[in-house]
């Protein structure tokens, strides 16, 4: 396999990851905005938003590393 076919399998691995972590960043949210609409802000609503955050630093970690490769396409 050269070096070009490598570099857009790993694009299109990270962007199915990236798709992933969309599908949890708005089932968790969903579950936040539930929480706080039955006015339940408690331990599970912060430990939900602390994930939420987390996985938004990894989805822009993951596009970051997504667009390295793209720019190395380019240069190839």
């Amino acid at each position: 396999m050269g070096k070009i076919d490598k570099i857009k399998e790993h694009i299109g691995a990270l962007k199915t990851y990236l798709g992933i972590l969309v599908a949890l960043m708005v089932s968790f949210g969903a579950g936040i905005i539930k929480l706080y609409i039955d006015n339940r802000v408690d331990e599970l609503f912060w430990l939900g938003s602390l994930i939420i955050i987390s996985l938004m630093i990894l989805f822009a970690f993951i596009a970051r590393s997504m667009h390295k490769n793209i720019e190395k396409l380019e240069d190839l």
